[in-house]
This record gives C-alpha cells, structure tokens and sequence, in this order.
C-alpha cells in the first residue's frame, strides 16, 4: 500500500481525557466501560492523532474508557494480529481490517446491520465495492472505515504530459464540479497513445505490473471497465470465449510494452519512487506520493495533477483499497463498540480523518465526496480535486476479481492472477490462447480449494 511516510513507530496506546462532541451521554453503566482498540496505524502521523482525539472525546461524553493501539501493516503485522486474536478469541473489541478480512472472518464479527441502516439513512448509499467487501453473506459485518481507506486514480505530470502527448490534462479535468475539454475522449486508447509519447520522451508512465496492490488494482480497473470478469457471481470460471476479456488484455498488453522494463519487479513503493525523482509521467497512486514529492522534489510536486482513471466500453472504474472496523463476536461491550463506530462514522469526524491525512482517507459515503480539503490542498491548488469521485467523473470503484465471492477473489488477488496472465504473453512470449488456458488452470484450483 502506498506511503505517505517510511518511518514506521511502534504500536501507541492512548487513554482519554478530553470533552466530548456527542449531542446525549449514554451512560454503559458503573464502574466506566473499557473498550480496546486495534486501529490501522497510519502512513500519516496525523491520522493516528485525530482518531486518538476523536476516540478521547467520545469517551469523556460516554464515560468510557477508550484504550487504542496502533497497528503497523508493515511485514503484515496487522494481519498476523487478527489471525492470533481469532484464534485466541481475546485481544480487541474493535480491530481495523483490510480490503478481504471482514468476509474471511464474518463467523466471529458482530452483524453491524443496525448502524449501517442509521448511517446510511443519514448520508445515504456507499460505494458500492465496500458493500461486495463488507456485506459478503447479505449482512454488514464491519462498518467501512475513513482511516486507511484509499483509490488509486492517476496522478499525472501534467507538464511531461502536455509537452509530449499534447494532453492539457488540468483543461480536461479542472478542480471544478465539471469535466473540461476532451474529456471524453480519456479513455484507455487515448491513455495507450499518450503512454507510446511519453515513453518515446524518456519519461514513461510508472505502472508496475508485479505482485503487489498497486499492480493488481490498476489492473483490475482497466478489467472491470472492459467487463473482463474471469469468474461470475457464482464462482463460475468465465475465460473461455470471453470476448470482453480478451479486449482488456489486449489493451493491457499494449500498455505494458511502453512501460519501462523493470515494472514486472515492482513493488508498492517502485511507481511512487518513478514519479517523485521526476522519471515517470504517470502513476496510479493516491495522493500519498504527490505528497512525497512535495516534500522531496517540490519542483515535480508542483506538476502533479489527480484525474480519473481512462475508461472503458464497460465505463470508468478505479481502484479501491478499502480499510473496515470490525467487532469481536468475543467482545463484551458490543453495544459500546457500535456507538463509537458509529460516531467515527458521522460526517464531522470523517472530515476530521480526511483532512489531516492530506485528503488520502476516503469516506465510503458518496455524499461525502465534498469536504473541502480536496479543494484547498497544494500547491498546486486543487492537485487532488479530482481524487474522490466527482457527478461528473461517471466512475465507480472496483476490486480486482470482482463479482467472484470474496472467498475466492482473494486468493486470485492475492496470487495476481491478472498480472501474471499479462507477463505470460509479454514475457513468456505466450500466446493469449496460452495464457488464457493457464488463467483457467489456475482458478480451477481456487475453486476446488475455495
């Protein structure tokens, strides 16, 4: 996952002691409730800090104690968390979870039906991936959460992009409720073009193509917006004959042939590296890398513009990376638990999130897709305007392997199977037929291990 910051620190704890903002107390009950957290420790420092604030203010209101850890995703610690505590059924009341653990674990979460129906009668419907990911057997077993969640639309060197594609990219997405000039025409062809220019310039886009998130969600974008399923609903394998599949990796293969050749070796950290020394045009990134380079290189920083992901016959997807709060089945303050997820929900403490993490942690409510940090951060100003899905953008999110259930999906996702079909045919010299027999073998095996 991308990095706002490289050092890491270990896991904090927090008691709380400030006034809080709820508009009724509701007591739990004597002596004071505790309630233990496993938070995401975030790539921004800051993000730990206003959900420790925000923790604190509840806590005070409710008479609550709120105990918070911090728990690093580096060398998979926070998964390695959950598996120990599942087993041990002790640890966490609430625990944050990546994109595929809530349907992993669904058994031993609380149904969190009753706050997702207040949440979204308040703020309406969220994007539609985090209901695939948190809703896997028709109930919500974690809420989506703010802190951690991210999408990788394309932040672009607006200047590289301009000199060698003749793309004015800031005209045809401007930070303004609109889409500018030509902007109809950014699809993946024209995104293919521009990729051949720029790579002819020494600049080529910084797509990896490896095993890692960053790879298989740009990918899965591309995918989804040609209709390519490789697996339906059911868990039906649906490569063979699959007209739309073939298109998206035709076009795949176009693309990664002007990228540089090293991008099969990539990891997380590769494209953000390619865009900050100024070597890359584009990259699929949140805004945690234009952040670096405003920090590091603020002279490519400056050049940086978020835009929505090319589209495709089937529309315009971008990848989702989502985070959920989850609670223990083990837990005895489950009710306690719910109130504060609830409250770390709301609107107010959502903008609270998202504006200290510099606009990279999305609010999984489509309607608050307007907080005004995406609109003042920079420079330049309005760089990350076009980050959270905008009316005009005709986008939705998407999770690589998607609509197959979670349960495979995510070991064709953790395998990349997406990417490594397309080595097979630029690298192995495969042909597609080839490549597509392999795909099958494959998710064959998933299912009959699924």
């Amino acid at each position: 996952m991308s990095k706002l910051e490289v050092t890491r620190r270990a896991a904090l704890g927090a008691g709380v002691a400030t006034v809080g903002t709820l508009s009724a107390p509701a007591v739990f009950g004597q002596p004071t409730t505790t309630i233990r957290c496993g938070f995401w420790d975030h790539w921004v420092p800051a993000g730990n800090d206003v959900l420790r604030r925000l923790c604190a203010q509840w806590g005070e209101r409710n008479r609550a104690n709120i105990n918070v850890d911090f728990i690093t995703s580096v060398g998979n610690q926070n998964l390695l968390t959950i598996a120990a505590q599942a087993q041990s059924r002790s640890g966490h009341d609430i625990l944050s979870f990546p994109t595929w653990e809530p349907a992993a674990h669904q058994r031993m979460l609380v149904n969190v039906d009753d706050v997702m129906g207040r949440l979204t009668r308040k703020y309406g419907p969220v994007t539609p991936a985090a209901e695939y990911l948190g809703k896997p057997g028709g109930n919500w077993v974690a809420i989506p959460a703010v802190s951690g969640t991210q999408m990788k639309p394309a932040c672009v060197r607006f200047d590289l992009m301009q000199q060698h594609a003749g793309i004015d990219i800031r005209a045809m997405w401007p930070a303004e409720n609109r889409a500018g000039p030509g902007a109809d025409t950014w699809n993946w062809d024209t995104f293919a073009r521009a990729a051949e220019a720029c790579n002819r310039a020494g600049v080529p886009f910084g797509l990896p193509m490896g095993s890692f998130t960053d790879a298989v969600d740009w990918l899965g974008a591309l995918f989804a917006s040609y209709g390519a399923n490789v697996m339906d609903e059911r868990g039906n394998i649906t490569v063979r004959n699959n007209a739309n599949l073939r298109a998206a990796v035709d076009m795949a293969v176009r693309i990664s042939r002007q990228l540089p050749n090293d991008v099969w070796a990539w990891d997380d950290a590769s494209n953000n590296r390619a865009l900050i020394s100024g070597r890359s045009a584009l990259i699929f990134n949140p805004p945690s890398a234009w952040v670096s380079a405003r920090r590091d290189n603020p002279a490519v920083g400056a050049q940086c513009w978020t835009v929505p992901v090319p589209s495709g016959p089937q529309g315009r997807f971008v990848g989702y990376l989502p985070y959920f709060w989850g609670i223990w089945n083990f837990s005895r303050v489950q009710g306690p638990a719910k109130e504060l997820l609830e409250f770390l929900s709301d609107r107010e403490q959502a903008d609270a999130q998202t504006s200290t993490s510099a606009g990279y942690d999305i609010p999984p409510f489509l309607s608050m897709n307007d907080f005004n940090v995406w609109s003042t951060e920079g420079p330049p100003v309005g760089t990350v305007y076009n980050y959270p899905l905008r009316a005009h953008h005709n986008a939705r999110t998407s999770v690589a392997f998607a609509p197959a259930p979670a349960n495979l999906a995510v070991q064709a996702y953790n395998q990349a199977l997406n990417t490594k079909l397309i080595a097979r045919i630029v690298q192995a010299n495969e042909s597609v037929d080839q490549a597509f027999g392999w795909l099958e073998r494959e998710l064959n095996t998933i299912r009959r291990g699924g």
